[in-house]
């Protein structure tokens, strides 16, 4: 039996990439899982997959900014399985450019996803956990980028900082309910994000000279450390930010 036999798992952000990689990991633990995108075509087509390899896995569309829809996501997934147990709030995006030319449209866009997303989401699968009276457990996607900054990125920064705080302020409020919320901030791990600077080694040098560990993460990791903070091998983290960066923030290299 898997750590996560007999759970019902939710990953937003989940048709592809280090969401996919996560919920792959809790269906193999053993959960039945909720995937949830706004790229219904790689979502459906990334449930089936894990279907045919032998998972009980369903998707729904949602944007995770929009409360109706993560009701409505929220809703099909007790509709689907019965309840709901555990969540990864790993739905986000990015956005480069030159801090005095960001637009504002582009940071509150980031803004709603990364943090509003995960307010969200966060609240209306507690309400699910609180009603069910079981408890449970919450992730949430934070990043290195949440305690050190790129310029480039000031809306990205901004909305990791705020996942960082909503993580401890949820894990505080949802204790007495004994639902535990931890975070996942990332370096550099394969990802989409990542592949564009895979093709230039200038790029790619400097990726390696600020890991330690001289190697990029891979999306697997991801979904380990998420699998294990869903299941009771975790029972007593909560509040926490688990940073999963080869070494990155131990050397204090923010370039």
């Amino acid at each position: 039996m898997g750590d996560l036999e007999g759970r019902v798992c939710l990953v937003t952000g989940a048709a592809r990439g280090l969401g996919l990689a996560s919920a792959t990991k809790m269906a193999e633990a053993g959960a039945s899982v909720m995937i949830a995108d706004v790229l219904d075509e790689p979502g459906e087509a990334s449930a089936a997959a894990l279907r045919e390899a032998g998972h009980t896995v369903s998707y729904h569309h949602c944007d995770v900014g929009e409360k109706a829809e993560v009701e409505a996501l929220i809703a099909t997934c007790v509709a689907t399985f019965g309840r709901l147990d555990g969540a990864f709030n790993n739905a986000g995006i990015n956005h480069g450019a030159a801090f005095l030319d960001f637009a504002e449209e582009d940071f509150d866009r980031i803004i709603k996803v990364n943090l509003k997303g995960t307010f969200l989401v966060g609240q209306a699968v507690a309400r699910q956990m609180v009603a069910q009276g079981e408890g449970g457990a919450i992730v949430n996607m934070s990043s290195v980028n949440a305690v050190m900054a790129i310029p480039e990125i000031a809306a990205y920064n901004a909305s990791k900082g705020g996942v960082n705080q909503i993580t401890k302020t949820m894990s505080l409020a949802l204790a007495p309910h004994k639902i535990r919320v931890n975070a996942i901030g990332p370096g550099s791990i394969d990802s989409d994000m990542l592949r564009s600077v895979n093709n230039d080694p200038a790029a790619m040098a400097r990726v390696m000279s600020r890991t330690p560990l001289g190697r990029i993460g891979e999306a697997e990791e991801i979904g380990d450390l998420a699998t294990y903070l869903l299941s009771d091998r975790s029972s007593y983290i909560t509040g926490q930010v688990i940073y999963i960066d080869g070494g990155r923030l131990a050397m204090n290299y923010t370039c």
